[in-house]
Order: structure tokens, then sequence, then C-alpha cells
């Protein structure tokens, strides 16, 4: 592999004073690769503990009709079991709208829906007497699919339709017209640690719930719901997860709520944790989506009109697929100006385990179906996708523009750098060259064809709800020169922890070994929103910013008047006080402090500003900035097995000003890879019919494919776009855990590039048809679309 273009060689140099922009190592990388860093299953069990685990059921859709727990209670080390109306207020752990049970008392609504609870004195025995119940059901027919859903008119939430422009006019101008369909599927989360609580009682009936979750403050309210306790009655505690990537924002409520209740109800610590297998059928999926579209454009490939339904796969229960599928809709234009478009929006329910946030958090399925128009759009008209893709690009915005471009939601792009960015891309990889080389190769190749496309990205960065664009931290400073922080923001490997260590030791002018963490813990930093929406950093970095320029603020005045210096000469540098002729080493300038009773604590807090957003209207100025990047991919498929391989990966992604280099490479690298399992291998499979219809069957390693080290692509080149933030973000940098999931998106159009290459191309009102192609683009997936495009081919 090629090493990326920005060096960012992680610095275990705790030493430096200047941190911020340094690829200074994370914050725990010593204890990960040493097996030392604690997790929730890691932690040294209380005296008594006991382990919880689910009873399934073994249907998609119909009513418990009897429920024998006989052989379940008989079992060896069982305590107790734990039904539905057993729980002490609300049996509810849906986010937005109460429609999810903890515990199935008679309806069932997918297959594997939690029915009982077993507690037993052991992780397996809990798991064995699980197993043991005899249930007989009254059956219906689920509905399984988007199809079926849309043709029953089934719906989690009623659809949603945005307009903007003049559609119907826009397509009875335009010269060409284009209809089209596909499809993506969802995707499993595969954290490497899997769901866990564990919950104990402590005095005046109160509960302390450790959990895996980026979300403490919804856990502690729906624990809360669970028992009827007050906020003040419950604190949750994260210090690390093993991966999120979305899958413990609201799903981590079912088990946190289950393990409290017990804890209470029983009076003993109880560990509720998730077998691997468990986990793949009881939690909630990337949404899948279907896409109906029709396209209006000219001869230069510029949309003139555009129509496009998306449907998504939302399962039983609304969860947060609200949320996902407005986020879905305020994509669709990627990096794209569309002056008339209308956007249906669908959201199915099926009986299937509900889907919830997963990366992107439905930008992903918003921007596929452009990128796939586009590609047809170009192809149709015989020209390079690249530069209808440029073509159709939002224009640079100019001050003085009495008529800038606007999203279809009615936001101006005041920071749009795409055109830049993707010029220089397409010039460091030498594009045009390739793409030529790749024609040749193609034309002499009667097995192997290759593809290349480049694929541009526009993420919006902040919550879409604008009330979750807060948070909260607190720095204290001890008389030693040693600083603990906390603040509302869970870390999860993504190096949240890391950067806001840099961000708080350059307040200070110190090393950030004298920087350290306190566990995110809502008894600490109340009332915070989730690590999500990419905003981890721009929201509690900001927080502990504000903490810290408090507290420096008191020792500068103190500083000051010590020496008689002007406040603004006072330095805080190279871990030394400076004022004047004067200068103290920080540790003992703040035992002086402390000494002349000096405040050395602080607490921080910081909003988003600028941003509204209408949800009924679906209109406003939701996202702060946008985060911008793209990438070019190069593969080959084999057209007789239908195997593709990455062959090279070129990658420019705007971070701002970066924090640590190391880590916003890491997380565009880590990224890229999750959306090209996405697009290529990761498939979800549920049986249609029969005695198990609605089973997941992809539910274990063995069967769900994730990318390995052998589908890393050979070369491999990242490098950061030299940019500063035009917002006032933390150091003027950007968010970078979300936006490099959709540079992926560059793989499925080389795929689609390389299938076009083995088929005869049919030509229809003068327009040529490129290969239809679902995701993922499975081997199976891609023989299929090489047969059905030369069967079209025939027909037509």
């Amino acid at each position: 592999m090629e090493s990326s273009a920005i060096k960012a060689q992680p610095s275990a140099n705790a030493t430096t004073t200047e941190p911020v922009g340094q690829s200074i190592v994370h914050e725990s990388a010593h204890l990960h690769v040493s097996g030392q860093a604690i997790y929730t299953d890691d932690m040294p069990e209380l005296e008594g503990t006991l382990h919880a685990a689910p009873g399934l059921s073994t249907c998609a859709r119909g009513r418990i009709v009897t429920l024998d727990l006989t052989q379940v209670y008989a079992a060896p080390g069982v305590v107790d079991v734990l039904l539905g109306p057993d729980i002490p207020h609300e049996n509810n752990c849906g986010p937005i709208i109460a429609d999810e049970p903890l515990i199935a008392e008679r309806d069932i609504s997918f297959y594997g829906q939690v029915i009982f609870v077993v507690v037993a004195n052991t992780f397996q025995q809990a798991r064995a007497a699980a197993r043991l119940a005899m249930v007989e059901y009254e059956i219906d027919e689920p509905i399984l699919t988007i199809e079926e859903a849309i043709k029953q008119q089934s719906w989690v939430l009623p659809p949603v339709e945005l307009t903007r422009g003049p559609v119907d006019a826009a397509f009875l101008s335009a010269p060409y017209r284009l209809k089209g369909s596909s499809a993506v599927g969802g995707q499993e989360h595969f954290y490497l640690e899997g769901q866990i609580s564990y919950a104990y009682p402590k005095e005046d009936q109160t509960v302390h719930v450790v959990c895996s979750t980026q979300h403490p403050r919804e856990m502690q309210h729906l624990i809360c719901q669970a028992l009827g306790y007050h906020s003040h009655q419950v604190s949750v505690e994260v210090r690390r997860m093993g991966g999120g990537f979305g899958g413990k924002e609201s799903q981590s409520a079912q088990w946190a709520c289950i393990a409290a209740v017990l804890s209470v109800k029983l009076k003993k610590p109880v560990k509720m944790r998730l077998d691997r297998d468990d986990d793949f059928i009881l939690t909630g999926k990337r949404h899948g989506f279907t896409y109906q579209w029709e396209v209006g454009f000219d001869e230069t490939g510029r949309i003139l009109g555009l129509f496009v339904q998306l449907a998504s796969n939302c399962g039983f229960s609304t969860d947060l697929s609200g949320p996902v599928n407005d986020r879905a809709i305020c994509h669709v234009d990627n990096g794209y100006y569309l002056n008339a478009v209308t956007i249906r929006s669908l959201r199915c329910k099926t009986h299937t385990v509900s889907n919830t946030a997963f990366r992107g958090f439905g930008g992903p399925q918003g921007m596929f179906p452009i990128e796939y128009i586009i590609d047809d759009i170009a192809y149709a008209l015989d020209l390079d996708p690249l530069k209808v893709r440029m073509l159709n690009f939002y224009r640079p915005f100019v001050p003085a523009d009495l008529n800038p471009q606007t999203t279809p939601y009615g936001t101006v792009v005041h920071d749009n750098i795409l055109p830049e960015l993707v010029q220089e891309l397409a010039q460091d990889c030498q594009y045009s060259a390739r793409r030529a080389a790749i024609a040749q190769f193609n034309q002499h190749s009667r097995i192997i064809k290759k593809g290349l496309a480049l694929t541009p990205v526009k993420f919006g960065i902040s919550f879409n709800a604008t009330i979750y664009n807060q948070a909260g931290a607190l720095v204290m400073v001890y008389t030693d020169g040693t600083i603990l922080v906390t603040h509302g923001g869970t870390e999860m490997g993504q190096g949240l922890y890391t950067k806001i260590r840099q961000i708080v030791a350059h307040e200070f002018g110190l090393s950030v070994a004298q920087v350290r963490f306190a566990p995110t813990d809502t008894s600490r930093v109340p009332n915070t929103s989730a690590t999500a929406a990419s905003s981890g950093t721009d929201l509690n970095g900001k927080a502990a910013q504000a903490a810290c320029i408090a507290i420096r603020q008191r020792l500068a005045l103190f500083a000051s008047e010590l020496t008689g210096t002007p406040l603004d000469q006072v330095i805080f540098k190279n871990a030394h006080v400076l004022a004047g002729n004067q200068q103290w080493p920080f540790e003992l300038f703040v035992l002086m402090a402390y000494q002349a009773r000096i405040q050395l604590w602080d607490s921080g807090f910081y909003k988003t500003p600028n941003i509204h957003w209408n949800p009924d209207t679906r209109f406003g100025r939701p996202f702060y900035y946008f985060a911008y990047g793209a990438a070019a991919t190069e593969v080959a498929i084999d057209t007789l097995t239908g195997e593709s391989k990455v062959l090279r990966v070129d990658i420019l992604h705007d971070v701002g000003r970066s924090i640590n280099p190391a880590i916003d490479i890491g997380q565009i690298e880590g990224g890229f890879v999750q959306g090209l399992g996405w697009l290529t291998s990761e498939e979800l499979v549920w049986i249609p019919s029969g005695s198990k219809a609605g089973q997941l069957f992809s539910h274990a390693p063995s069967t769900y494919k994730i990318p390995t080290a052998a589908d890393i692509p050979p070369i491999f080149n990242v490098k950061l776009f030299n940019n500063v933030n035009a917002e006032d973000t933390i150091h003027r940098s950007k968010a970078v855990g979300e936006p490099p999931f959709m540079l992926s998106l560059s793989v499925f159009s080389a795929i689609r590039e390389a299938v076009a290459a083995a088929v005869p191309t049919p030509v229809q009102n003068g327009l040529r048809l490129k290969a239809h192609l679902s995701a993922p683009a499975t081997p199976e997936a891609i023989l299929m679309a090489i047969i059905h495009a030369k069967n079209a081919y025939a027909s037509v």
C-alpha cells in the first residue's frame, strides 16, 4: 500500500507544547495494543453479579397464545425471569415515539423480538435457559420487503414530499429524459464490542449503569422512564466503546433499561451482554432503500428537472427513521445544484428489526441515487461522467451574488470548494490518462474489465434537530499542574478524547501528558447530546475550550496583578506562565493561584450558532457548514465469476485545519473501507417464506461478509485538502467521522463502468442505456447485471 500523501506518523512525544495540528497518538493506543484498555465487560464484577439473556420470538408477525416458562425456571442457575408486565413504569425504549417495547407482551413484530429475559448466576446459564421456553403463536403473514410495504401502504411515519422549483415545466422543456430505478441494501454495524450494560443499585433508590453507548443522556432518560425514576436517581457512565458507528445511539437503550430494571428489582448487580448472533438479530441496521427516478437534461448533461422517490425499510418501529430519512432528503443533491426537483420519501414499516442510525445517518442513501443518475446521463450522451459532474456542481459562492444557488431545502452553500478540490484530485491521480488507458485495456481484454470513477461528497455537519447542537464540559486544574477533563462526548475509538486532550493542552501551553480524562458520566455533565452527526469534536471541543479560557483568564489576571504586566501580554507557553520579565513553571503558578484562593476549575458550554430547521416544511439551514471530499477508484471485474477487486483509490478530503492529521486520515481510510463493504459485500438476507419467514439468515461472520485486509486496495492514497473552515469551529477544523464514508460511492460507480464495458450498449430514443445494478454489488449481482444487460440489448 502506498503511504498517505500527508505524512501522519503518530508522535509519541507527549512533550510537544503546540499539540494542535500534530499527529499525536490516540490517548488509549498504548492500552489497546497491550490489552489493558478497560471496556464494560472487562470491569471487575461486583459480588453477587447476575447475568441476563433474552428469550426470542420465533415468528415475524403474530400474537403469543401461550408462553410456558416451566423449564426455564427449572434450569440450572436461574434466579428470575422478567416479562413485559414486570416493567415498573413504561415498557418502551423508543427514542422519539413510544412504539418499541422493551419486552413484547403479546403482539410480535419481528422474528427474534424479545419476549422474556432470563436472569441467572452465569452468562452461559442464562443463555441456555432462554432456549427452553415453550411458545405457541397465532401467526400472520409478515411484510418483509419495501415493495410489499409500499403495496400495502405500510408506514412507520407518513410519506413526505419536498418540491423546489418548476419541476413540471422543467421536464416539458428538457431535450432528453430518462427513467430508472435502483436499490441499496442495509448494513450491520459489526462493532467489535457488542451491546452490553452493567447496572448496580446504590443507596436511597438510585442506580448506576455502565453502558456501551453513544448517548448516555438518552439511556438515563429511558431508564428513568422504565423505572418511574427521576433523572437524579440514575447515572450512566461510559469510558470507551469498542466501536459504535451509530449502532449504540438508540439501540443500547433496550439493554440498559432491562439491566437497570432487573438490578433494582433483585437488588443485585446485573450484566446484560448480547451474544454476537443475538446482537445481529436484535439490533437495527442501516436502512435499506429503493429508488424510482426520472430526470430531464440537456445535450451537455446539465440536469434541468428531477423526480426521485426514496423508499426506506424502517423495520417494525419508528426509532430514528424520521431524522434518518430527513437527512437522506437533505443529501439527494450531494454537490449538485438542482433547480427543479421533487423528492418523495416513503418510510416503510416492515416486520423486521427496527432500523436505526448508522455512519452517515441517511446521507449515503440520499447521495446514492444522484450519483447513479449522473452516471446514467453521462453514459446516455457518451460523455465523461466527471465532466457531467463538474458541470452540475454548485457554483462557488460570491457575496455580491443577488441570486445565490441554494439547496432544495433552502440553504445557501457559502463554503463550496468542490470544483477546485475535484480538479486537484483529477490532476493528481491522472484521471484522464488513466481513463483512456482503461478504455484501451477493455478493448483487448475479453474476460477482465476495468472501470474508473471519480465522485464527490458534500456532507452537512450538525444535527438536523437544532436542539441537539449543544455540549458541556468540565475542566479541573489540580495544584500539581495536571488537568482532568470530562465532557458529554463518548469515545468509541474515533479519537474524540485525543483531540480534546490536544485542545485543552493547547489552551494552557502544556504537553498532552498533563491532561487526562474522567469517563463520560451523566452525573458530571448533564443533558448531553449523542456523540453522533460527526459533531463530537465540534461541540465538545468548543465546550472544553470555553472552560479552559475561563480558567486561563483568571490565572492571567492573577499574573498581571503580581507583575503589573498588561493582561494581554501574559503568555502560557512551554509549560510556563510568562508575565513581563517573570516566569513560573505552570505547576508552581497554579499552586500559587490556589493559595491565593483563585478558582482552578470551570465548566464550559457551547451551542452551534446560525442554524435553524423547520421539521414540518423541511426548510432552513440545518447544517453549520459542509465537509467536502472526492475519491477516484479503479476496479476490475471478472465477467465469468462476477468477482470485483479495487485496484487503486485516490482520496482528497477536506477536514479544514486538522487538529490531528493521523486520526483524520485514519477516519478517512476507515470510513471509505466501511462504505466499500456496504456497497460490495455486506448483504443482509431474511428468509422470505415458510415457517421461518422473517428470520435473519446472515446473522454471523460466516454468512455476513465485511471487508478484510485482502480487500484493501494495494494503492490507497489519502491526502488532506489544504483548507480552513470558513465557519468559527474549533481551531477552524471540520468533522471527519461520517463524510468519508460516502467517498466509497466511487467504488460502485467504477463497478458500473466495468459492467458497462462488458456488455453491448442498447440505444433507445437516441440515448445509450447503461446496465442496471443495485448494491451491494456482490459477485452474484454483477453477474446478473451482465446477463440482464445482454438480454436488454437483445430486446431493443
